[in-house]
């Protein structure tokens, strides 16, 4: 949050740690796998949220974890006009897209 206390800071640059501080926990929760892309898409520029892809995967994470609809990450972010780099960092890691059908 911004505001006369706290400035906004853009291009901030977030260390290996900080980038892994969004890494879902060790016991893991169904649905976690998912959360966890989601709250680090919405928290990252497009080159640390490919780097926390390579974490996500080297500690076991799911790229393909789907959301009550059935759908993957790599789904919702390609729905978005400024996913498509995210999209590409989730795609080389080996994400796949649903089969399930867009409304």
């Amino acid at each position: 949050m911004s505001g006369p206390d706290k400035p906004k800071v853009l291009d901030e640059e977030w260390s290996d740690e900080r980038v892994k501080s969004h890494l879902p926990s060790e016991s893991k929760e169904e649905g976690s796998d998912y959360s966890a892309l989601l709250k680090a898409y919405r928290a990252m520029r497009a080159e640390d949220f490919e780097r926390f892809v390579g974490f996500f995967v080297e500690t076991g994470g799911d790229l393909n974890a789907t959301d009550e609809a059935g759908k993957t990450f790599l789904d919702h972010v390609s729905q978005h006009r400024k996913g498509a780099d995210y999209a590409r960092a989730l795609e080389q890691a080996g994400a796949k897209r649903s089969t399930v059908a867009e409304h």
